[in-house]
């Protein structure tokens, strides 16, 4: 059975740290209470917006996470990183058909473009820097989690599968430092095959013409 992959970014385990005593000495002055912290603003995808385009028929499409404006550099890193997650999720989800090779893609991509990956996460944590502060690897966490979400698709997963196996084979044919010159393309054509083809335009009937094929 087909299964939806979502990917978390929790932490996997926690060190052992001694408590302190609580039964400690009092303070000689009186200690401020602290302000409380404002929350820091959305990193992505803003609160009520829909992570589902869901059509007539019940058939979902995943939505692209939404971000703040961005500076061009900004906005070449979002899209090689979002390639990153496509090609990571595609690795996960399209393991049946071994003609795709999507997990050797992803690895292949991972080693090919290993330092322009590094340049695009830096840049997107400098991103959520400048907005966020000192919550930026928070909201960089989230915009992570929420972007690898963004390709994760039961309905239209073989096509999402064909498209991401096609744009990992193209990665792998760019040069080291080009990634993101072709990144805001590969990632918008695997966006195209996350949109179900409609149950009812399966049911169509569709005229098929004969031809006459050569002797053997």
């Amino acid at each position: 059975m087909l299964r939806q992959a979502f990917i978390s970014l929790a932490v996997l385990g926690v060190c052992g740290v001694p408590i302190a005593n609580a039964a400690a000495a009092p303070a000689k002055k009186p200690v401020r209470a602290r302000p409380k912290t404002v929350d820091a603003a959305p990193a992505a995808t803003l609160p009520g917006e829909e992570v589902f385009t869901r059509s007539a028929d019940g058939m979902m499409t995943p939505n692209a996470v939404k971000l703040r404006p961005t500076t061009p550099a900004e906005a070449e890193a979002n899209a090689v990183w979002s390639v990153r997650a496509a090609l990571n999720i595609a690795a996960l989800q399209c393991q049946f058909s071994p003609f795709l090779a999507t997990v050797r893609n992803y690895n292949d991509v991972l080693r090919q473009h290993s330092d322009e990956l590094d340049r695009a996460r830096a840049t997107m944590v400098a991103h959520f820097r400048r907005y966020d502060g000192a919550q930026a690897q928070n909201s960089f966490d989230r915009y992570t989690t929420q972007t690898y979400n963004s390709y994760s698709t039961l309905d239209a997963q073989y096509s999402f599968c064909e498209r991401a196996a096609v744009a990992g084979r193209a990665a792998l044919t760019l040069r080291k430092g080009d990634l993101g010159k072709r990144a805001a393309a590969l990632r918008d054509d695997v966006r195209a095959g996350l949109t179900p083809v409609s149950h009812k335009a399966l049911l169509t009937p569709i005229e098929v013409t004969g031809v006459d094929l050569p002797p053997l």
